[in-house]
């Protein structure tokens, strides 16, 4: 084997073996008088840069100058491009000459794959301070929510829960314009994530529920006409202003029981959002759930 083999091998082992322990690599099979290899490899790089926080890396060889490495690999045409993890080859990127086709191909292979990614890492790291800025805002600590949701967004500011989480303070502080603009213009993989939904519910309920001084009169209306569903549901609105959503629930759940169709159903509606802003998994939710079915199929 002569000097420059040896090299070649170490240069390899360096480059793309020890990183693909961990981290995903593609591995670009390329020559200089090649015109594919030219127009593939903008793709590449650029997939690779979008991809480095999930754990993805982009080596290329040289196939005039890394003979026997190419050799080893048997390629018999460029561009070949394949993906390597743990020292093994996982899949033949080659076809993939898109960035389109390209992304659902590594997306596939890393939902397959225990690859680290610094993106994985982050979302371990900041998994607690989101759950105690969650914690804090159920407790109506809005001040402090703010705080702490302000400060895991210097963090991981594209994090949907995370803007999920700032945008409902925001809400409960009642800046409702900062929390629509917090959410504004975001990317599409993020905005249709749950947790936005979440926040964009809140946003509406906030706009819809319209702080009312005096209840009293409400209650009045309804007792002297249990079917003024127009008072129940200011009543509800107000209610939900003054953060009782148990009693904004009861009157809502009454509407339907009373008129399932009322008003285009604005109040299942409104409900729905509700149950959305407390979050599904909640307990509180199953069981306002519950009622609403009980209603509805019976």
């Amino acid at each position: 084997m002569s000097a420059a083999d040896k090299e070649a091998i170490e240069a390899f082992k360096r480059d793309i073996v020890e990183p693909s322990m961990t981290s995903l690599v593609i591995v670009d099979f390329w020559a200089e008088w090649c015109g594919p290899c030219k127009q593939l490899t903008p793709v590449l790089e650029k997939v690779a840069a979008d991809y480095a926080d999930k754990g993805v890396i982009l080596a290329k060889i040289n196939v005039d100058e890394q003979k026997m490495i190419a050799a080893q690999f048997r390629v018999q045409s460029i561009p070949t491009v394949y993906a390597m993890f743990q020292g093994q080859l996982v899949a033949d990127l080659t076809n993939a000459r898109t960035e389109g086709q390209l992304t659902q191909m590594l997306d596939q292979i890393l939902r397959q794959l225990p690859v680290e990614s610094t993106a994985g890492q982050l979302a371990q790291d900041i998994a607690p301070l989101i759950a105690m800025g969650e914690e804090v805002l159920e407790a109506g600590d809005v001040e402090r929510a703010l705080s702490v949701f302000s400060q895991i967004a210097e963090m991981a500011p594209d994090n949907p829960q995370v803007l999920s989480g700032h945008a409902r303070a925001l809400v409960a502080a009642g800046q409702i314009d900062a929390a629509d603009a917090l959410l504004a213009d975001l990317p599409a993989d993020i905005a249709k994530d749950a947790a936005i939904a979440r926040a964009q519910s809140a946003i509406a309920l906030a706009r819809e529920a319209t702080p009312v001084d005096d209840l009293d009169p409400l209650r009045a209306r309804i007792a002297a006409n249990p079917d003024d569903h127009e008072a129940r549901y200011e009543l509800a609105g107000g209610l939900m202003a003054a953060n009782d959503r148990d009693g904004a629930a009861d009157q809502l759940l009454e509407i339907i029981a009373r008129d399932r169709t009322w008003n285009e159903d604005a109040a299942r509606q409104r409900l729905l959002k509700l149950l959305e802003v407390v979050g599904l998994e909640d307990p509180w939710v199953r069981d306002q759930r519950r009622r609403l079915s009980a209603i509805l199929f019976t």
